[in-house]
């Protein structure tokens, strides 16, 4: 698959305007520029607009070329993903799929409405998508590029509760833009890719973090870190490996030192590890049942859901209550430390270890959400929590659950048997500061990816509204 960096115009490094503040690099309002923004139909901005399609799939020839052909499905939020599909000239030439040249718009308007991008070279396009041909006398692709992500929103409404799947063609060619002269549209669409820019290198960051963690897990839970006693252990058992060895450091691979490792059912690990099942080192509790019964409590309490049990983390923007009697609440309160994993739900929900911290006083928890509270110092709650996350937690959880069409869920036995490496309690809580470190890094670019998204959305309401002019 290619690679796609960007669909949208860039500038250069020194081109572009700071974000330090919401009045940089423009002036504040003034009517006499308000009023020569001119209410413009959508259809008088273009010169044309194409229809795509989808070239019979049965037809080799129609599919062996290198022309990249998209789908609704090929967008994300700033632009496309990365190319999956090539057709040949043939297919453009015979089918009813059509090439959008390089620099033009494409336009969701069927399944997945309201995407859309710069086309980052000539793409062949599918029924899902309208090709749009801007006047380049009258509209600035980047300034219709960002306009139109406020005008499709608008334009959807227009269909809300019908049975129209889609934005209708002569809905948006009589859609009116309030459209400043080129020069500001140029500004104004170099402001706010400046901000993509931004946002999408962060993203680049996060994703690349994320990457450091997995392969980060992978080595932590096959081959483990040194301790200042595994290293005294290993230098009077006479091993070479450990002459050097520093704390903290990572194990050399079973490659590279074999007298390190054992083997155990789920692979090579490292010979003082142990594997155990998390009942033998944790308390698990099944949480409230939500029935007409719960009305008879005495004490309204909030309580987690599935959804608020997400991957590593909480979603707590919507904690319900229960009424629960109080030997439930005692017997069912958080407490600090507690691991929470899934029941059940969707594949990727199913287990999902998170580490309870008391975000939310005093707080129980659903029957679809166990509880475990690991045994002191037997088992680290944030060691637990990664555990559950890594490749072995997930392929245990998919392995046993009993799974019906997209949906799997997993009981109290089989989250007991759940089979844990487990390192020295020293050596788990290194394990943790190490991935902790990732995480922590992951989650200080996410606020600020979301900062830099709140920024474009006060830009947008601003510059594309005429509330304040570029100079």
């Amino acid at each position: 698959m290619r690679n796609i960096r960007s669909q949208r115009p860039r500038l250069s490094s020194n081109a572009m305007p700071r974000l330090q503040s919401s009045k940089v690099s423009w002036r504040s309002w003034d009517m006499s520029d308000w009023n020569k923004w001119a209410p413009t139909p959508f259809g008088s901005l273009v010169e044309r607009l194409v229809n795509g399609g989808t070239p019979p799939t049965e037809v080799s020839r129609y599919w062996s070329g290198d022309i990249p052909w998209i789908t609704g499905a090929d967008f994300r939020e700033n632009g496309l993903t990365e190319f999956r599909r090539y057709v040949s000239g043939e297919a453009v030439r015979e089918t009813s799929t059509n090439v959008i040249t390089e620099r033009k718009l494409l336009i969701v308007t069927r399944t997945g409405v309201g995407k859309l991008a710069i086309a980052p070279c000539d793409v062949a396009i599918s029924q899902d998508i309208t090709g749009v041909y801007p006047s380049s006398e009258k509209v600035d692709t980047g300034f219709l590029y960002h306009r139109m992500k406020v005008g499709l929103e608008e334009l959807k409404k227009l269909n809300q509760g019908t049975s129209i799947n889609g934005i209708i063609r002569s809905d948006l060619i009589s859609y009116e833009i309030n459209l400043p002269p080129l020069p500001q549209q140029r500004r104004i669409a170099e402001i706010l890719s400046t901000v993509d820019d931004a946002i999408e290198a962060t993203e680049a960051l996060i994703a690349k973090q994320q990457q450091i963690k997995l392969g980060l897990m992978h080595d932590l839970f096959t081959r483990g870190v040194w301790t200042a006693e595994s290293i005294v252990r290993a230098r009077e058992a006479g091993l070479t490996a450990a002459v050097s060895a520093k704390p903290g450091q990572l194990r050399p691979s079973r490659g590279t030192a074999p007298e390190l490792y054992k083997e155990s059912p789920l692979g090579w690990i490292p010979k003082d590890w142990e594997m155990k099942e998390l009942g033998t080192m944790s308390e698990i509790v099944s949480g409230v049942t939500l029935n007409a019964s719960s009305d008879s409590g005495v004490r309204i309490v909030p309580y987690l859901r599935v959804a608020n049990v997400q991957d590593g983390y909480l979603d707590l923007s919507e904690v319900k209550t229960v009424c629960v009697s109080e030997a439930q609440f005692v017997k069912l309160q958080l407490r600090q430390g507690d691991v929470l994993m899934n029941e059940g739900g969707d594949f990727d929900k199913l287990g999902r270890g998170t580490v309870w911290n008391c975000e939310v006083e005093p707080c129980v928890h659903q029957n679809h959400v166990f509880r475990v509270r690991p045994k002191t110092e037997q088992l680290d709650s944030h060691y637990l929590a990664f555990w559950s996350q890594s490749h072995f937690g997930k392929k245990y959880f998919v392995l046993n659950s009993k799974q019906s069409t997209n949906l799997a869920s997993i009981n109290s036995t089989q989250l007991n048997k759940f089979p844990v490496f487990c390192p020295s309690f020293v050596e788990q809580k290194e394990i943790v500061r190490l991935l902790g470190s990732v995480v922590k890094k992951v989650g200080a670019l996410t606020a600020e990816t979301a900062k830099l998204q709140k920024q474009k959305q006060g830009l947008m309401q601003d510059l594309l509204t005429g509330r304040v002019s570029v100079s």
